[in-house]
């Protein structure tokens, strides 16, 4: 997911994606703990999506603030 992707997204959608995008990542390690991924980078993207989200909606809390 691009950056600039993420700041199209309302704050609403913001946390609906980071919802999602948590319960990937646990589903994810848990498949993981289980039986090895194809391929265990997904991981790491997701937790990367998440901080991206994260990071927005962090950076519009502190806009609105001033």
């Amino acid at each position: 997911m691009k950056n600039t992707e993420i700041k199209e997204f309302t704050d609403k959608e913001l946390l609906e994606r980071i919802e999602e995008e948590q319960s990937m990542l646990s589903r994810l390690k848990m498949n993981h703990v289980v039986s090895p991924l194809d391929n265990p980078h997904k991981i790491t993207y997701v937790r990367r999506n998440i901080a991206k989200l994260k990071t927005e909606l962090r950076h519009r809390e502190l806009n609105n603030q001033e």
